[in-house]
């Protein structure tokens, strides 16, 4: 940078008269023309303004656009504060939302990682990809179990009824957030056709006439109503019950039948949405879906964004945890180089991995700590009641894939999806 010459004071001469014109610009030092770029290196060093947009986060670094097919986990890719911490180190995700059922009846041309929900379309890919000589890379960044979102009146409801019982409170004389739902009973109260005026509903300020039932996404699309099913399956033919069928279909007949056992217990909702939880969280969701499958990184993040906003856990919703339980095992999986470079962010990266936490996930520590805690850290941190699960409680299996799609097929009125695609080529 050139450096200002020192002036001197003009020797003293006599006035003389001048005509008037227009003043002489002041004079303009060469260090001045460098000021404006000197500023705005600052601002890049400093990470002031330039990071407002994405696209300028690291003026110097090449951007890489790695292509995504995946359903309800898109959650936590669409979170700003993910895209930021996947921008700083060069990566930008593209979306394309689609249930998990689908993704694993697709061909696989032009994305770099799909992301189903559930282990089922997880398996068929893992198999399919082998099968074509092109194995993927799978990670299990987090788990998430399938729980029951409902509001306090009905949960109180079930408690009265003996079908649900109260979790205890974080501390004394505070309202808890969770039940446990005793899913033998529920099921039970659903095939006798009792309603929730039967269970005594109006006792706690409500009217509702409608059918004692967990309300679903859509059968056909969604991980989350497919668990369900084969949830309620795996309670109806064991627990409490001796149907002589065995805890899962052994066969393509006994799928048929094990589905047609189940499908009064599930095909009285209405016209399903896409997402539940959509539902669930808005003003409305009381009146349209007073119990609802969803995961349980979806309430948990709720809650956190509650506390944040209020001050306070949004005490009107509350968790129904089914006593028979299934873990669901969301799996990342990489078709592509670009699709391992993200993969190996998401497991390793602390930043994302805290991220995923204060999104409600329990996230894998894959025998190593990230120095941020646990989920359970997390949430007493934030003043949000930590979920206490019994490890007594059942495990739910699931049938063979090709079972478990036809029963799906029986329950929810699907079309048949197509065979296994053949990939015709990947991004590279």
């Amino acid at each position: 940078m050139a450096t200002p010459e020192t002036h001197r004071p003009p020797h003293r001469r006599e006035p003389r008269l001048r005509m008037a014109g227009p003043a002489p610009a002041p004079p303009r030092h060469p260090w001045r023309r460098l000021l404006p770029l000197a500023a705005a290196l600052a601002v890049v060093v400093c990470g002031g303004p330039v990071v407002a947009t994405e696209r300028v986060a690291l003026p110097f670094q090449r951007v890489v656009t790695v292509e995504a097919a995946m359903g309800s986990k898109s959650d936590y890719f669409e979170d700003p504060e993910v895209r930021r911490l996947l921008m700083r180190h060069g990566i930008r995700v593209h979306l394309t939302r689609m249930g998990s059922r689908d993704i694993a009846h697709r061909t696989y041309t032009g994305f770099d990682v799909v992301f189903p929900s559930g282990q089922p379309a997880a398996d068929s890919i893992a198999r399919r990809r082998a099968a074509e000589g092109r194995p993927a890379t799978a990670y299990r960044p987090f788990v998430s179990p399938i729980v029951l979102g409902t509001y306090r009146e009905y949960a109180e409801t079930l408690t009265d009824a003996g079908i649900a019982t109260p979790m205890p409170a974080a501390s004394p004389g505070t309202p808890t957030l969770y039940y446990r739902l005793d899913m033998r009973k529920f099921l039970d109260a659903t095939a006798a056709g009792r309603r929730w005026k039967d269970l005594g509903i109006e006792d706690h300020g409500l009217h509702n006439d409608n059918r004692v039932l967990a309300q679903t996404s859509d059968i056909c699309e969604s991980n989350s109503a497919g668990t369900y099913l084969g949830l309620v399956s795996y309670v109806d033919h064991t627990v409490g019950k001796d149907r002589g069928k065995g805890e899962i279909p052994q066969t393509p007949a006994a799928a048929e039948e094990f589905g047609r056992d189940i499908t009064m217990l599930l095909n009285d909702q209405g016209m399903p949405a896409s997402e539940k939880n959509e539902t669930y969280v808005s003003a409305e969701g009381k009146s349209i879906a007073p119990v609802a499958v969803i995961y349980e990184h979806q309430f948990l993040a709720h809650q956190i964004r509650a506390t944040a906003r209020t001050g306070r856990v949004d005490a009107e919703r509350v968790l129904l945890y089914p006593s028979t339980r299934f873990f669901t095992e969301p799996r990342f999986i990489a078709l592509t180089a670009r699709g391992e470079r993200l993969g190996e962010l998401m497991s390793g990266d602390g930043a994302l991995r805290e991220r995923a936490r204060e999104l409600g996930f329990r996230v894998r520590e894959q025998g190593r700590g990230d120095g941020h805690g646990t989920l359970e850290d997390h949430l007493r941190a934030r003043h949000v009641q930590v979920p206490t699960l019994s490890a007594d409680d059942t495990k739910a299996v699931l049938p063979r894939l090709d079972l478990f799609e036809r029963m799906v097929e029986v329950v929810g009125g699907c079309d048949p999806l197509p065979g296994p695609a053949t990939a015709d080529g990947e991004a590279s």
